[in-house]
């Protein structure tokens, strides 16, 4: 972890950046706290405080709530109340909000057009996509990957019965999991299935062969520290699942381009290379998310 020096004449620069980066925004950062769900794994905490960071720099009030693992309990928070923004996967998202509908598709500005059709009847809206995509990743040890000579999604099709899928609960629903190798792939894994987590759980199923396919996220660190062997997509099953903020409509009613300009900033830096050297030092170097994240803002000027 870097060390971050402190002391008075820091503090006095910080503040001018403050004053400077809220009169720069070209609007009112005076209104409603901007809360900013953060659903239970490192990601999403990294992504909620690189937002939150950004905003406060502009004079913004905001923190982070902890909502839970599952869309239903953030899509609650927004309905309650309790939150009024979150970083989200545009893909996902939209599938889960069209009842799986299999709308999304590979290009995160129309994905995400979809999305904001699906969303207005919520009072919610995405913002700009960045470039950062994160999607469901389907590995095996290196080991076993050899012993099967299963190196793409296809080859699944030739050792169904006897293969033992796992991963986050919500895979025998997620059209991007169970549904989508089945229908995309003609892979039927449900009846194998070991609901456990997208994360160390999973991994050590995999590394104790009680599994032989974990569900990862693509940006997950755990990948290439461990040498897993990550299974090509060779059909295009998988979506523009990139990282976009959803906020409520009166969110962006209060703050208008003030607040939905410096989001799309901090967006439009965001890249996939970042989520997995920030992941790996949130799952493999157990470093805390906040300081992950203010390591990114420093780097990428805000």
């Amino acid at each position: 972890m870097r060390n971050h020096r402190r002391g008075a004449i820091g503090a006095m620069l910080l503040a001018v950046a403050i004053v400077a980066t809220a009169c720069s925004s070209g609007g009112d950062t005076e209104g409603p706290e901007v809360i900013i769900g953060a659903q239970d794994f490192g990601e999403s905490a990294i992504l909620a405080e690189i937002y939150k960071g950004a905003l406060e720099s502009a004079g913004f009030s905001v923190r982070v709530q902890a909502v839970g693992g599952f869309r239903d309990l953030e899509l609650g928070a927004f309905s309650s109340g309790d939150i009024n923004m979150a970083p989200e996967y545009a893909a996902s998202m939209l599938e889960f909000l069209t009842s799986f509908s299999g709308k999304a598709t590979s290009d995160k500005v129309e994905t995400t057009s979809f999305l904001n059709d699906a969303l207005e009847s919520l009072d919610l809206e995405a913002l700009a996509p960045s470039d950062a995509l994160d999607t469901n990743a389907f590995v095996m040890t290196a080991e076993r990957s050899a012993e099967l000579g299963i190196t793409r999604l296809s080859d699944l099709a030739d050792h169904e019965a006897g293969l033992v899928l796992g991963g986050p609960p919500d895979c025998e629903t997620n059209p991007f999991c169970i549904p989508g190798l089945s229908n995309v792939y003609g892979v039927d894994l449900a009846r194998t299935f070991q609901p456990l987590d997208a994360g160390l759980i999973t991994v050590q199923a995999l590394e104790a062969d009680q599994i032989d396919i974990a569900v990862l996220f693509s940006t997950s660190g755990v990948i290439a520290a461990k040498n897993f062997v990550l299974l090509e997509d060779d059909r295009t099953m998988l979506a523009a699942d990139n990282i976009v903020p959803v906020i409520t409509t009166l969110l962006r009613q209060k703050y208008g381009a003030a607040l939905t300009d410096l989001l799309d900033s901090v967006s439009a830096k965001l890249t996939t290379a970042d989520l997995t050297a920030m992941n790996k030092r949130y799952d493999i170097d157990n470093e805390d998310a906040d300081a992950i994240a203010a390591d990114w803002l420093a780097d990428n000027g805000f």
